[in-house]
């Protein structure tokens, strides 16, 4: 009987084994179709285009979205899904334009931005989450957008007519800040990335954002990974947010992606007597006025962030537990010639009071230059203690050179 028992066992246990097996095979022809399938919706979707340019777009939007889901989950939430290859040849019929191949694909991973609303509350919040983000000095506030086509196309229309661009331009919007404005131009034609200076409404005048040499937009022969400048800007782009060098600022719900570098070379950093100042400027395209040989003006805006140490301030070897500013020195060059030597109380029309537990004080000024490169560099006078209450002797606090300069890519 158990003999029986034992066979019968093992009877059941080759037919379950054999279920499983069954299952199993069952399973991978499941998955073998269901791969078959999303291969033939991924050809049908993108076998026009190079295989290895796919690969790269995708793999600049994932790393984009990865970060905004992490560090800027309110950004994240306003991109758009692919555009379809029928809205792609919508918005071309309707501008009288090729899109390069790159930028088709781009836009068929991610259609732009989507932060309009006729919601003035809603607007306003959604106005500060442009992903290429911007910069604020005084009562200029850049905050720029990827647009949907949609908007492409109404922008590109109106700003045509206002710019007096022929009928069928070569020149489409592909982003701009809903603040004051500053406008990114693709030239359809060479895949160049332009955007507009002061002179943009008078004389059209623009700047490449992207290096020229980098760019060959069409696919040929000796060619198999086109490259325009909306790819190549959207991936240094990326890089710069996975690497730190820009940060998101403010406080909810108004946070956004500044633009000021917050890593060295592009930033400086000089430590005195536990103050430490943290240094870095923005080109700002929009107030440049180019146009004129002896007259250009390279406008630049700087952001400085002072912090005291958590080991205090510290002055001839006496421990003070708070300082605060007094006056400032600037000495700010063009082409290594000193163009301005600048003293004066405040920054800002303030008096930033310094403690090792608070957060780094930050203003943003500006700076135009008659021409590029350019360099600022300074100090700030500092007391010990309050500026009511000296604590000690007045001090000097170096401000480490950091550079102005066109750049060669543009945000």
């Amino acid at each position: 009987m158990k003999m029986k028992s034992a066979g019968g066992d093992g009877k059941k246990k080759r037919q379950k084994n054999y279920s499983y097996k069954e299952q199993e095979g069952k399973l991978d022809q499941v998955d073998s179709e269901y791969l078959q399938e999303t291969y033939r919706i991924w050809f049908r979707s993108f076998g026009r285009y190079p295989v290895p340019l796919v690969k790269r777009a995708k793999q600049c939007w994932v790393s984009i979205k990865s970060w905004m889901a992490v560090n800027y989950p309110e950004a994240h939430d306003t991109l758009r899904k692919g555009a379809s290859e029928a809205k792609i040849k919508w918005a071309e019929q309707s501008l009288g334009v090729k899109l390069p191949i790159p930028t088709r694909v781009m836009f068929r991973f991610c259609d732009g931005q989507q932060t309009m609303s006729e919601d003035p509350f809603e607007g306003k919040r959604l106005a500060s989450l442009g992903i290429i983000g911007g910069y604020e000095f005084y009562d200029h506030y850049v905050n720029v957008h990827l647009l949907p086509l949609k908007q492409i196309v109404a922008y590109t229309k109106t700003f045509s007519r206002m710019l007096g661009f022929p009928t069928r331009s070569n020149y489409i919007i592909l982003a701009a800040s809903y603040y004051s404005g500053k406008y990114f131009f693709l030239n359809c034609a060479d895949g160049q990335l332009y955007v507009g200076t002061k002179n943009l409404m008078t004389d059209r005048e623009m700047l490449p954002c992207v290096p020229q040499e980098l760019i060959n937009p069409m696919l040929n022969a000796s060619n198999h990974m086109p490259q325009d400048a909306f790819l190549l800007w959207l991936e240094e782009h990326s890089r710069r947010l996975h690497s730190g060098v820009i940060r998101i600022r403010g406080s909810d719900p108004f946070r956004s992606i500044s633009l000021y570098p917050e890593l060295p070379p592009l930033c400086s950093v000089a430590v005195t007597n536990g103050v430490q100042v943290r240094a870095s400027a923005v080109f700002v395209p929009e107030l440049s006025d180019l146009n004129r040989e002896e007259e250009k003006c390279y406008y630049y805006s700087y952001s400085i962030r002072m912090s005291l140490l958590p080991e205090g301030c510290m002055l001839g070897g006496v421990y003070f537990p708070s300082c605060q500013l007094q006056s400032r020195h600037w000495i700010i060059h063009c082409n290594d010639v000193v163009v301005s030597d600048v003293h004066g109380e405040a920054v800002i029309g303030k008096f930033p009071l310094l403690f090792p537990d608070k957060e780094e004080f930050v203003y943003e000024s500006c700076a135009p230059l008659p021409g590029a490169p350019g360099s600022v560099e300074g100090f700030f006078s500092f007391v010990p203690g309050r500026l009511r209450k000296p604590e000690g002797k007045q001090f000097d606090v170096k401000v480490a050179p950091f550079v102005l300069e066109e750049p060669g890519y543009i945000f």
